[in-house]
């Protein structure tokens, strides 16, 4: 039964891209409201109802990734929520004020009340944007993670490092990444949902400017990884089975058909279906580079933490996949229902 191991590793993968493409939108519209609302409150108010009925049910899967994390990898979950403490601690703030936002901007009648709420969800969107960039970044590098023997307690994985240490410059590199990655997608989304409006219509300009940026932090993002954090991933992996390839492969095509619908046949909503698809490549491209390990320990290859090491028992792992077979496709089901019945053209003079 161990290949349930390798079933919880890939949709572990599958959960966070999909959490990424999902909430992406939502963070990149918050972080065009200075820019894209600057002109009324109207349009501002059209790009909250653009995420608005979708933008609790995107967070769920953040809640789904942890779960099984926690679930089905245990060891990892405490190794990598005690490593990143502070980062995810700030994260999850983020969301809180996001949240919040959401809920109480409409309730107040007060232009200066709403521009404040106005900033704190940009302000929030970007730092969250930037964290997890970061944070996956330091998974593909390794985080500074070591084996020690605890007289008395056993053997413990023992974070040798603070959080200056996670302030590489890949790191923040990928968090620029994230930052214009979900601009774009958030700008697609935007001027996809938006009726025939001045506000579709920068939306979608702002999506041609911002993708080649995009393309450009991407491809030295790419090559950063060969030099900095992917070389003994990828002798272990994807050259010896190069039939991995095909994923950061599809992951190319997908990112440069979204930038095809773009500037050549203005298609807002096939762009973002791509960037969608680009998405979650890109997440399974890195997640397949680390397999086995969930935690690669950049100081001492022993000390990686893989998912043989990190797993819960095989009955919890196939008790769980019986439950996730079931609910799963679900939840996929009724989020593509709930996009379906809600993505109403949302009127940019309401």
């Amino acid at each position: 039964m161990e290949w349930l191991l390798d079933v919880w590793f890939v949709l572990w993968g599958v959960l966070w891209g999909v959490y990424f493409l999902l909430d992406g939108y939502d963070f990149g519209i918050s972080m065009w409201l200075p820019l894209l609302g600057a002109g009324s409150e109207r349009e501002r108010t059209a790009m909250y109802q653009a995420t608005g009925p979708f933008w609790d049910g995107n967070e769920v899967w953040l809640i789904t990734a942890g779960g099984v994390t926690f679930a089905a990898f245990p060891l990892a979950y405490a190794v990598l929520f005690s490593s990143l403490y502070t980062p995810l601690l700030i994260l999850l703030f983020c969301l809180i004020l996001r949240g919040v936002v959401y809920e109480l901007r409409f309730q107040v009648f007060n232009r200066w009340y709403r521009l404040i709420c106005d900033g704190i969800s940009f302000l929030a969107s970007l730092v969250a944007a930037l964290l997890l960039g970061v944070a996956f970044s330091n998974l593909f590098r390794g985080l500074p993670i070591q084996l020690q023997d605890v007289q008395g307690a056993g053997q413990f994985y023992m974070y040798q490092g603070n959080i200056l240490n996670l302030l590489h410059p890949y790191c923040l590199l990928g968090g620029v990444v994230f930052i214009l990655l979900f601009l774009v997608h958030g700008a697609l989304y935007l001027s996809w949902r938006v009726e025939k409006s001045e506000l579709k219509n920068k939306a979608f300009y702002m999506a041609k400017i911002t993708w080649p940026l995009f393309l450009i932090a991407f491809l030295v993002y790419v090559a950063f990884t060969f030099l900095w954090a992917f070389a003994p991933f990828l002798e272990g992996n994807y050259l010896k089975v190069p039939i991995l390839f095909a994923l950061p492969a599809l992951c190319a095509v997908l990112f440069l058909l979204s930038g095809y619908y773009i500037y050549f046949k203005n298609s807002p909503g096939r762009a973002v279906l791509a960037s969608c698809g680009g998405i979650l490549t890109f997440t399974l491209t890195g997640v397949m580079g680390m397999y086995p390990n969930l935690i690669p320990s950049r100081i001492d290859p022993a000390s990686n933490l893989t998912i043989q090491a990190g797993a819960s028992t095989i009955p919890t792992l196939t008790i769980m996949f019986c439950v996730a077979g079931v609910m799963v496709p679900v939840v996929i089901i009724y989020q593509i229902w709930a996009h379906k019945k809600l993505s109403w053209e949302v009127k940019a003079d309401y």
